[in-house]
């Protein structure tokens, strides 16, 4: 893959600079500057969702039949397996996360257009029961130009997640990367051009679009050609977006903030627990909404459990993704650690013990990145401020919890709705507390597990709609009832 231009836009089917203010990229591990982004402007996202409403109603792509939409998917799909490793390294150097999840990430990536192309090649409408002298169709059809607008934690498994099932849905799109990471959304915009102009498609079917979410994504939210947005990132921001999209009465998609919690029951295998609930908040540096930052253990179980729990999360290794011995890695930008530190600073002053971590850790290799120690805080209640907010980093708070009512109302006094963990040898409890949290996913004797095949999304404050799964096209389709009259008598009315 030839390196993407870091100065470079994709606007109505061409690369090039954007005309707005440059913005620097940096390697989390280190400091150092990657590539200067210049922003659009909103003159650019007019221009490009002109060209992109004009690209979705061109014949040769609104014509295409789904199985012929189906191959753009699985090209593109073919083209990041060919650039894995140069992908994974890119997301590495602009996200610090480490190259054993970025490569994951790519996979992902790949995966999830391909998947979009099966469920698309097998999509049925729907013959609906008749109940009269007619017969009855349910179709669908391209909504037009939509909008993905991605987050910086994990942008390119998150770019294909809306990229994919809204190409597949016979739609343009405008992506908005996130301004703090957006090389490798740009990398693989080039990938997804390439595959279109292979297929004689026009180029301004996507458009790549860095810059500030309050510019380039309020510009693209209120477009009249737009006509549904996609957004992943944080509450404040999708509520405001929301917002925005009632005065156009333009469906979205919300997958917001998460504080979610995990529970360790009396009789969880141990071991199996312990390893879960550090991989559910510590991968990733916690920089996921989907982390389990809330940690409900059993009151029997809490003083051994918690204990033992602190003394792995002392020995998790820091260091750059580069590195394959590195388990937490850098957050994603200088600012974002001092946003955490801050937290862990005011759980110390409402009362909390810190267990383990709560600073930046020392030494020179240290010194120039975001660099933040996995931590691990207890002693508070569950209406602290760090039980209630998302910090969005590597900190766990830990508390105890009685019974299954305890631990049911403990885990849903939360604005958030997104996830849940629950580990246990009780199928019958698992399936009761399952049934009963408010939580768009809960997983049982695992955790942050993912599937292109299953729906995702939250409930409450952690968003609206779903992604993924068979129906994850439709969300980029609009419905169409068709009546075709069967009677040869003309009707009654008139009679």
């Amino acid at each position: 893959m030839h390196p993407t231009p870091p100065d470079e836009a994709l606007i109505a089917g061409v690369w090039r600079r954007g005309a707005g203010a440059p913005t620097e990229t940096a390697d989390p591990a280190t400091g150092r500057t990657l590539a200067t982004v210049h922003a659009v402007t909103v003159e650019e996202v007019d221009e490009a969702a002109e060209a992109a409403a004009q690209a979705a109603a061109d014949p040769r792509w609104r014509e295409l039949l789904p199985h012929q939409r189906a191959r753009l998917l699985v090209r593109i799909a073919e083209l990041i397996d060919a650039e894995a490793d140069r992908l994974a390294a890119l997301q590495t150097a602009d996200t610090g996360k480490s190259l054993t999840e970025t490569r994951a990430l790519v996979a992902s990536a790949a995966g999830t257009f391909r998947y979009t192309a099966a469920a698309l090649e097998t999509a049925e409408e729907t013959l609906t029961p008749s109940r009269g002298a007619y017969v009855t169709m349910s179709v669908y059809e391209p909504i037009g130009v939509v909008g993905a607008i991605t987050p910086w934690n994990s942008p390119i498994a998150s770019d294909a997640q809306k990229l994919a099932p809204a190409l597949a849905g016979g739609n343009a799109v405008l992506l908005k990367p996130a301004d703090w990471t957006p090389l490798v959304s740009l990398a693989l915009g080039r990938l997804v051009t390439r595959a279109l102009a292979e297929l004689g498609l026009p180029t301004a079917l996507l458009a790549v679009l860095p810059g500030r979410g309050s510019v380039v994504g309020d510009a693209i939210v209120r477009h009249p050609r737009v006509g549904k947005v996609s957004f992943t990132g944080g509450t404040s921001t999708g509520r405001t977006l929301a917002h925005a999209a009632a005065e156009k009465l333009m469906p979205v998609s919300l997958e917001l903030g998460g504080k979610s919690p995990t529970a360790v029951l009396a009789d969880a295998d141990v071991e199996q627990a312990l390893a879960g609930v550090m991989f559910g908040v510590y991968s990733s540096s916690g920089q996921s909404c989907i982390a389990g930052s809330r940690l409900f253990v059993a009151r029997a179980l809490y003083d051994d459990f918690v204990g033992e729990l602190a003394e792995r999360v002392r020995k998790l290794r820091v260091g750059p993704g580069t590195d394959p011995a590195t388990q937490v890695a850098p957050l994603v930008h200088r600012k974002h650690r001092d946003a955490v530190a801050a937290y862990v600073d005011l759980a110390r002053s409402e009362g909390a013990r810190v267990l383990a971590g709560g600073a930046v850790p020392e030494g020179a290799a240290y010194a120039d990145g975001a660099y933040y120690l996995p931590t691990l805080l207890d002693g508070l209640p569950n209406s602290a401020r760090v039980c209630q907010e998302e910090i969005f980093g590597p900190v766990l708070v830990a508390l105890p919890f009685d019974d299954e009512d305890d631990l049911v109302a403990q885990a849903d006094a939360s604005v958030y709705g997104l996830a849940c963990g629950i580990w246990t040898r009780d199928h019958r409890a698992a399936w009761r507390i399952a049934r009963r949290v408010q939580a768009g996913t809960v997983w049982i004797n695992t955790y942050k597990q993912f599937s292109i095949s299953t729906p995702f999304g939250g409930m409450k404050d952690s968003g609206l709609g779903r992604e993924k799964g068979r129906d994850g096209i439709r969300q980029y389709q609009r419905q169409k009832s068709l009546y075709w009259g069967t009677s040869e008598s003309p009707l009654p009315w008139a009679n």
